[in-house]
């Protein structure tokens, strides 16, 4: 029977639907806990109140690791008092001992600001943490959630690129429908990536300057050359790189060459010379 309409038991049969399942609805919290312990029989009613208070906002769970200890293993439970908070089938934060009331606050108006913003706004959180595998998961929940919301996937990217998996960060923009793509702020994102992480890859500039000593128009060694430049802090050869491809061919991977010249326009400031240089040739180019 339910202790309440917001607070149940966990049992080894109801767990997957109890949590798990409804946990892709909002915030299931599970209460690890033991009749041993005399933490949990003061934290205990605590959360039983705030359940109440929350009004369904989010579901409890009491779970009796004595009962259940394959499920607490399972979870990591070491020591109770444990509450872990449940979101879209799994853990997005813990609390270990029988914290305040305030902190247990904190952590559920954060989910309950909205799927979309309390996951994006968990996820921002983990990853400042150094929770890395929580943020990313939080993160591409998030996108799911509400897919026209640009900020998450920015998020998701830059975390993917300080992660060292530039080339997941890549495919995460490029799948972005085409309008998202075209946004200003993405568009740059995307051109910072991607100059890179094609400086990573790129071949020596020896190499690439014997591509173009047979072939002037090789667009892609261009392009090479320029990230490769920019890796070496020669901005003014990036750019004029970049140039020369946004003359050549607006087509050319969609515009990269003048995406590319915004975001290191972007970069350098607007009072910076190379900027205004390089801005006022690219709009005569453009004209």
């Amino acid at each position: 029977m339910p202790l309440s309409p917001f607070v149940f038991d966990a049992s080894a049969e109801n767990f997957n639907r109890l949590v798990l399942e409804n946990s892709n609805k909002g915030p299931v919290l599970v209460h690890f806990w033991t009749p041993k312990a005399g933490p949990c029989f003061i934290l205990m009613p605590r959360l039983i109140k705030l359940a109440g208070e929350y009004g369904g906002k989010f579901l409890l769970v009491m779970l009796n690791t004595d009962d259940l200890p394959e499920l607490a293993r399972r979870f990591g439970v070491n020591s109770v008092p444990t509450v872990k908070f449940f979101w879209r089938g799994e853990v997005a934060h813990t609390i270990h001992g029988a914290d305040p009331d305030s902190s247990f606050r904190q952590v559920l108006d954060r989910f309950i600001a909205g799927d979309a913003n309390r996951a994006h706004a968990l996820g921002v959180a983990a990853w400042q943490s150094g929770n890395v595998q929580q943020a990313r998961m939080l993160l591409a929940n998030a996108a799911m959630a509400e897919p026209d919301n640009l900020a998450i996937p920015r998020d998701l990217a830059k975390l993917l690129w300080a992660e060292g998996d530039g080339e997941q960060a890549l495919k995460l923009l490029d799948s972005l429908p085409p309008d998202a793509r075209s946004e200003p702020e993405i568009a740059r994102l995307h051109a910072h990536l991607n100059l890179a992480e094609t400086a990573r890859l790129a071949p020596p500039l020896a190499e690439l300057d014997t591509r173009l000593a047979h072939d002037a128009g090789d667009l892609d060694a261009h392009y090479q050359r320029a990230a490769v430049l920019l890796a070496a802090d020669d901005f003014a050869g990036a750019m004029e790189e970049l140039l020369f491809i946004a003359r050549a061919d607006r087509g050319f991977r969609r515009d990269i060459g003048r995406t590319s010249l915004l975001a290191l326009f972007d970069l350098l400031g607007s009072a910076h010379p190379l900027t205004r240089q390089y801005r006022q040739a690219l709009s005569e180019s453009l004209h």
